[in-house]
Order: C-alpha cells, then sequence, then structure tokens
C-alpha cells in the first residue's frame, strides 16, 4: 500500500513563492510515475508536472515557467517550486503516484494513467494567493 501526504500549503501575496512538498510512503520503484495537480475553486484538476522513475520532469504547457518541480535521493519526497504567484494559483495541490510498469511514455501531465484504478493521491495542501 502507497500512502501520500501534502505538506506546506499557505496563504501569500501576489508575486510571492512558495515550496509544498509530498511524502510518498510504502513501496515504489522506478516504474512508478509521481504527479503533481492542482484544483482550483469551480475548476477541473489540472496537472501541473510528473516524475518518472528515472527522474524525467515534463511540465504541462505554461507550468515550467514558474513551477519547479523535484525529487529528493529517496524518490519518497517530491517538492515544488513555485515563484511568482498570482490569484488564479488559488488550488488545492495534490500529489499522485501511478504504477507505469517502467514505461515512460506513459509517465506525462496529461495521462490517462492518473484517471485510472490503482493511483494513489493525497488529500492535498492549500495553497491561497491574495492580490
Amino acid at each position: 500500500q502507497v500512502y501520500v501526504s501534502e505538506f506546506g500549503g499557505s496563504s501569500v501575496q501576489r508575486g510571492g513563492s512558495l515550496r509544498i512538498s509530498c511524502t510518498i510512503s510504502g513501496y515504489i520503484s522506478d516504474g512508478h510515475c509521481m504527479g503533481w495537480f492542482r484544483q482550483g475553486p469551480g475548476k477541473r484538476r489540472e496537472a501541473i508536472a510528473t516524475i518518472f522513475g528515472d527522474g524525467t520532469i515534463k511540465y504541462a504547457d505554461s507550468k515550467a515557467d514558474r513551477f519547479t518541480a523535484s525529487q529528493d535521493d529517496t524518490k519518497h519526497k517530491l517538492f515544488l517550486d513555485m515563484n511568482h504567484l498570482e490569484p488564479e494559483d488559488t488550488a488545492l495541490y495534490t500529489c499522485a503516484v501511478v504504477h507505469v510498469a517502467g514505461r515512460e511514455y506513459d509517465c506525462w501531465p496529461g495521462s490517462p494513467r492518473f484517471d485510472g484504478d490503482f493511483v494513489y493521491r493525497g488529500r492535498g495542501t492549500q495553497v491561497t494567493v491574495s492580490s
């Protein structure tokens, strides 16, 4: 069983920066894909970035401009650094893990694997950006 928890959400001013983190417990391997997502009020869930087991990071369109995803050497802790935050970045940010059997092509922000079965998600951490 895999457990996912997100931390570090906060209220920040427009233009500010914030780092949030995600801790993954349980067995994961290089065959897993990990992703950062967010869902703003009244909006659909939006992918931000994915990290494949070999460390390959992919970003959704335009997200790489202000967002940087990373992981530690254990691969059980993920980070999302966010800069130049805007009110539209206000959202619940979540982390998810899904097994893709080592297929890197299945590990990308829009991958349908994150909508399927056996996706492990945390409860999220709230980021609120005020103008």
